[in-house]
């Protein structure tokens, strides 16, 4: 497992999403985005299991108008933030791949398989 640094705490707040690219080439290693929900910090691969493009449509934005829900900018397939469960589109029943997120002093870091 390699691990990469995402953002300091102050770097994402509750009810927001924000992408990263990690690793060394300009693409990064993968694409992944987090986004905070009750306190808890949710991390995914960008991903979409229907068509395998990115979710986002502009930089950062990767939930419904309501904050709810993650959604597919493409199709508007909907996650649920906790599971990455796809609840409704074409891939309803499919998920998102989870990435893990570790806590430590400096921030949040995500671990991704070599």
């Amino acid at each position: 497992m390699q691990k990469y640094f995402l953002c300091r705490y102050d770097e994402l707040t509750e009810g927001q999403s924000k992408g990263f690219s990690l690793g060394d080439s300009p693409e990064g290693v993968d694409n992944v985005f987090a986004v905070m929900k009750d306190g808890e910090v949710y991390a995914y691969k960008n991903i979409c299991p229907h068509r395998g493009i990115n979710l986002d449509w502009q930089e950062n934005q990767f939930l419904d108008p309501d904050g709810a829900l993650i959604q597919c900018a493409s199709h508007g397939a909907l996650f649920l933030i906790e599971s990455g469960e796809c609840i409704a589109g074409p891939c309803a029943g499919d998920a998102l791949t989870p990435v893990p997120v570790e806590h430590s002093p400096e921030g949040l870091y995500v671990l991704l398989a070599d």
